[in-house]
C-alpha cells in the first residue's frame, strides 16, 4: 500500500511538472513579439443601389441575383403606358408649334395671294381703261369737241385707276412677306418651350427602362416582376469591382510608417496567389481606445483603421466579410 502510495506521488510530480513546463513554454511564446508587418482584416463592399426616379409596376426584370453585368445591360424595366402618353402628347405639341411658326415666317398661304393677284389685276385692266379714255378726251378737247370739266374728271379718273394697282401691288408684297419680327420670336419662344416638355417626357419614359451603368455583380434584387415599386426604391443592389476595399486596423506604433498609395499584399483562404493592393485611406482617429486618461501604458492599445483598394481585376478574386491578412511587401 505504501509503494502503491509513493508511486502515485511520483506520477502526480510528474504531471505536475509537465502542466509546469508547458505553462512556461506557452508563456515565453506570448511574450515573444509579433511581426509588426502583418495584420488581419475584412473585405467590405461599397453597394450600388440602383433606382428609378419615376414609380411603376415591375414589369420585366432582366438580371438575376450573382449575375456579372455589363456596362450598359438592361437592368428592369417598369410599366410606362402614362410616360408613353405624355411624350406622344408633347411630340405633337411641338409639331404644332413648329408648323405655326412656319406659317408666320412664309407670310399668307398662295390661296390668299392669289385673291389679291386677282384684285391686282382688275385694278390694271381699270387703270388701262381710264388711261385711254383720257387720251380720246384730251383730243377731243383739242379739236372743242368736249368741255375742260370732262377733261379734268377723265384726268382724275386716271389717276386714281393708277392709285389702285399701286395699292394692290403693294398689298401683294405684304402678302408675301413674314409677320412683324415680335411674332416670330414669341412662337420661337413657343417652339422652345414646346421642345423642352418633350424633352422631359423623353427622360421621364427613360427612366422606366434602366441599364447598367457601370460593370458589376448583382449582389441582389429587392422585387420581384408584377410587384409595385415607389419612386426611388431601389429595385437591385450592385456591387462594381473596384468598389471592393480592405478594412484593418494597425497600432498607433505602426501608424506612422504607412500612408496613403503605399502597396500592400493581400492573403486568404482559397487564393491561389497574393493580390496587390494600395492604401487608399488612414484614419484620423483611434478605434477602440479604452476609456481611459491616455498614458504610455495605454497608447499601445489604439488601433487605426486603414482602407486598400486592389485593383478591379483582382477584386474579383475576393468577397464581402472575407477574413484576409494584409502585409506589407
Amino acid at each position: 500500500m505504501q509503494s502503491s502510495l509513493a508511486d502515485h506521488l511520483k506520477q502526480f510530480s510528474r504531471s505536475v511538472f509537465v502542466i509546469a513546463a508547458t505553462c512556461c513554454y506557452l508563456g515565453l511564446a506570448g511574450c515573444t513579439p509579433a511581426n509588426d508587418n502583418d495584420w488581419q482584416g475584412y473585405v467590405e463592399g461599397e453597394y450600388v443601389y440602383v433606382a428609378s426616379s419615376q414609380a411603376g409596376r415591375l414589369d420585366r426584370l432582366s438580371v438575376a441575383r450573382g449575375q456579372q453585368a455589363v456596362v450598359g445591360a438592361p437592368l428592369f424595366m417598369l410599366e410606362a403606358g402614362d410616360e408613353t402618353a405624355a411624350r406622344n402628347q408633347a411630340q405633337r405639341q411641338l409639331k404644332a408649334a413648329e408648323a405655326q411658326l412656319a406659317d408666320i415666317q412664309s407670310g399668307k398661304r398662295p390661296q390668299e395671294q392669289d385673291v389679291t393677284r386677282a384684285q391686282l389685276i382688275q385694278a390694271q385692266a381699270g387703270a388701262g381703261k381710264a388711261v385711254l379714255q383720257l387720251h380720246r378726251d384730251e383730243t377731243q378737247f383739242q379739236a372743242g369737241g368736249i368741255a375742260k370739266q370732262q377733261l379734268d374728271d377723265s384726268r382724275a379718273a386716271a389717276d386714281t385707276a393708277n392709285a389702285q394697282v399701286r395699292q394692290w401691288q403693294s398689298q401683294l408684297t405684304v402678302d408675301r412677306l413674314p409677320n412683324r419680327d415680335a411674332q416670330v420670336r414669341g412662337q420661337q419662344a413657343q417652339v422652345a418651350a414646346a421642345q423642352a416638355v418633350l424633352d422631359q417626357a423623353d427622360w421621364k419614359l427613360g427612366q422606366k427602362t434602366i441599364t447598367a451603368t457601370r460593370a458589376g455583380l448583382v449582389f441582389d434584387t429587392m422585387y420581384r416582376e408584377g410587384e409595385w415599386v415607389a419612386a426611388g426604391n431601389p429595385v437591385l443592389r450592385m456591387l462594381p469591382p473596384e468598389n471592393l476595399k480592405i478594412r484593418f486596423f494597425v497600432p498607433e506604433t505602426t501608424l506612422g510608417r504607412l500612408r496613403v498609395n503605399q502597396a500592400v499584399t493581400l492573403s486568404c483562404d482559397g487564393c491561389q496567389a497574393n493580390v496587390a493592393a494600395h492604401i487608399s485611406y488612414i484614419s484620423t482617429e483611434s478605434e477602440y481606445n479604452p476609456p481611459i486618461i491616455y498614458s504610455n501604458q495605454s497608447r499601445a492599445k489604439l488601433v487605426y483603421m486603414i482602407e486598400a483598394r486592389p485593383a478591379a481585376a483582382d477584386a474579383l478574386k475576393l468577397h464581402p466579410g472575407q477574413p484576409v491578412e494584409v502585409k506589407l511587401p
